[in-house]
């Protein structure tokens, strides 16, 4: 239930994920401490603490909250949509309801900026990285459980959401080094892409096979 208490705890941590991007991208991550965060929002080091496990936790905070908006978005996919249309569509199609999560806490714009200072920091890039992993993780499972398939079993879903991390981090780090588009540019180049996958990621798994018959239980 949405109690007071829990609604308050949330806008306290939003007003210290919100103090620690505007510092980040102000003075750099290394030039920002706890400390410096939990006085913008008046509050103790201590609650920080309660919040967060540490700068990097922060730093990382909004992109969680976009990530975790991705996968209810590909779990809320049409049930008979081929696996990488169903994550393109989660991403592009969804993309403003995604940046609906970031804008309740910052302006779209210095999420950007807060991904380019993840970009250029190697601690945060290497974190980036590892959590990126274990969503792909996920992900596959997802995918997996959407086609009735054994993850361990059939390498098919791994195999896909790799492929389209990989995507998505060539039109990461394009925009990241273009600088100065928008959300809507952002979202374009990002279909562009994603478009490039090819027929064969594309493509309906539940289709026929050659020699053989629909797969068993489509």
């Amino acid at each position: 239930m949405d109690t007071l208490r829990e609604r308050k705890k949330q806008r306290t941590r939003d007003a210290l994920l919100r103090a620690a991007v505007e510092l980040f991208t102000s003075q750099g991550y290394d030039g920002t401490t706890v400390d410096q965060i939990a006085e913008a929002v008046d509050v103790s080091p201590r609650t920080f603490f309660r919040y967060f496990a540490g700068k990097d936790d922060a730093a990382l905070g909004l992109v969680e909250m976009t990530v975790a908006r991705f996968v209810e978005a590909v779990r809320a996919r049409p049930p008979r949509e081929a696996p990488v249309r169903a994550l393109r569509g989660a991403v592009v199609e969804g993309w403003y309801a995604i940046n609906e999560v970031v804008e309740s806490v910052v302006p779209v714009e210095l999420y950007l900026r807060m991904y380019r200072v993840i970009e250029e920091t190697p601690v945060l890039l290497a974190a980036h990285l590892r959590r990126s992993a274990e969503v792909e993780e996920d992900l596959a499972r997802v995918i997996a459980e959407r086609e009735g398939l054994d993850v361990d079993a059939d390498p098919r879903p791994r195999l896909a959401v790799a492929v389209f991390s990989g995507a998505m981090r060539a039109a990461e780090r394009q925009w990241s080094a273009a600088g100065d588009l928008g959300p809507e540019g952002i979202r374009l180049l990002t279909a562009r892409c994603l478009d490039g996958l090819g027929p064969a990621l594309l493509g309906d798994w539940r289709e026929p096979r050659p020699g053989g018959g629909a797969r068993e239980g489509a």
